[in-house]
């Protein structure tokens, strides 16, 4: 998967907004909530995101993932080469994360980006 892909996707999503943060990464928000991050400490090839609990648990398991640093409590993952992953694969896992945060805002909010 590409970057430009990565980004087109997460866009793609209801209310999803994106800004550099952190140096060049791009991070997705959905109600000025995070929901993944493009970019990391390899280079700029990686990405983390919000995992359900068991997501969280199989990856990390599995060693496709490691817990992302300082969000793993949050059940966040790190994948260190985004070009590594299945586009279809990465695409499901961002609409998870988007889903994940945008059902934790308040009714106020999610009515305002149209949920």
């Amino acid at each position: 998967m590409t970057p430009k892909t990565f980004d087109a996707a997460a866009m793609a999503l209801p209310g999803a907004t994106m800004t550099v943060q952190w140096g060049d990464n791009h991070v997705y928000k959905v109600g000025g909530k995070m929901f993944a991050v493009l970019g990391g400490a390899i280079g700029g090839k990686g990405f983390s995101l919000k995992t359900s609990d068991v997501a969280f648990e199989v990856l990390s398991e599995t060693g496709q993932a490691v817990p992302a640093p300082y969000l793993a409590r949050a059940k966040w993952l790190y994948f260190e080469d985004l070009a590594d992953q299945d586009k279809a694969e990465v695409i499901d896992w961002l609409k998870t994360a988007h889903g994940l945060i945008a059902a934790k805002l308040t009714k106020k909010v999610r009515a305002g980006l149209g949920f």
